[in-house]
């Protein structure tokens, strides 16, 4: 993007706000950990404190949970020049007003569905899905979400690989450091990724 091009979004939508997403359970924590490591402001509310399945944290304000039904959005432009954790199917309901910045993680799908079914089985609930359909689902979405972020004007995204980030954490960390500007501490950032927490693995799933 042109610095005159940069220059006449910030007048039209101020600083942008930076936007953690993607599918449930695919690393979004972890990736607001690392901003959070970075120092980089932290919208949440604390109410969804870390438990077995996420111990170190959800980074979660529950007002994002009600975008889609919410006529009055205007508390999201406080988030301008800070970092909110927004569920990919929620992203379409964030309001015209700011640009946003995207930081999508992806993970093997396989892992995403073994990953939520644990965690059902902790609350001791059941899938009202399939499998194999939800799988399905969720790689259409995925789809969606990709061709709505290139429609919007206000959106900009970077894709990050959950694996990837485990396997070279510096890597990953100096991706979004760039796509964010710079100035970050992307050794903060690095030393946060827990490889401990990757479990689910794809291979794993196929050979059991």
């Amino acid at each position: 993007m042109s610095p005159i091009r940069k220059m006449f979004r910030k007048m039209k939508y101020g600083e942008p706000i930076v936007v953690v997403s993607g599918l449930p359970r695919s690393g979004t924590s972890m990736c607001m950990k690392m901003l959070d490591a970075a120092q980089f402001g932290i919208v949440q509310d604390g109410e969804r404190t870390a438990d077995e399945d996420n111990p170190k944290g959800y980074y979660e304000d529950e007002r994002v949970k009600r975008l889609h039904e919410m006529k009055d959005k205007s508390w999201v432009k406080d988030a301008r020049g800070r970092v909110i954790k927004v569920i990919s199917f929620l992203l379409k309901d964030l309001p015209d007003e700011n640009e946003y910045k995207i930081i999508f993680m992806r993970r093997d799908l396989d892992e995403v569905l073994a990953s939520q079914n644990k965690m059902l089985d902790h609350r001791g609930e059941d899938s009202a899905t399939e499998d194999a359909r939800m799988k399905q689902l969720y790689s259409t979405h995925i789809r969606q979400v990709r061709s709505s972020i290139e429609l919007r004007d206000n959106f900009s995204a970077v894709f990050i690989d959950y694996r990837g980030m485990l396997d070279d954490p510096m890597k990953g960390a100096k991706i979004i450091n760039k796509f964010l500007g710079g100035g970050l501490n992307v050794e903060a950032m690095a030393a946060v990724v827990d490889p401990k927490l990757y479990r689910n693995r794809a291979e794993q799933l196929k050979s059991s």
